[in-house]
């Protein structure tokens, strides 16, 4: 992630006085938050999900799903909006999805979801904003 060019640049102070403790843990530090304790995880409204660090629109509801993981799930994202790493932590290889605005972390992306595409995007609910339809 860091030889990519991002439109979004701040520096880690910005970062920190405009996010919360949470949020830059998970989209500047990589980090995780604990599983069903988002808020948006029960989000049912139509509308678009966006980056909480820079606004970016990230994934529309209707691919939003409950995959029983603890976190929202989506099954495609906007075109264009995430991009995607190899994230070899934790003594596993893994895809991670981050804004392809700001490179903040959102999450994982994983082969076990529902049709069209059978991709689950397993999103830290503290990355995301929601804004209504």
């Amino acid at each position: 992630m860091q030889t990519e060019a991002f439109e979004v640049v701040k520096s880690d102070e910005e970062w920190r006085r405009i996010l919360t403790p949470e949020q830059y843990r998970v989209l500047r530090q990589h980090g995780t938050e604990m599983p069903g304790s988002c808020a948006l995880l029960q989000e049912k409204r139509r509308g678009t999900f966006t980056c909480a660090g820079c606004g970016a629109p990230l994934f529309q509801s209707g691919p939003k799903f409950e995959s029983g993981t603890g976190w929202p799930s989506f099954f495609a994202p906007l075109d264009g909006a995430v991009a995607a790493t190899v994230d070899r932590s934790h003594f596993m290889e893994r895809t991670e999805v981050h804004c392809r605005r700001c490179g903040g972390h959102l999450g994982h992306v994983f082969p076990d979801g529902p049709p069209p595409t059978g991709l689950r995007y397993c999103i830290n609910g503290v990355a995301l904003a929601f804004e209504p339809e």
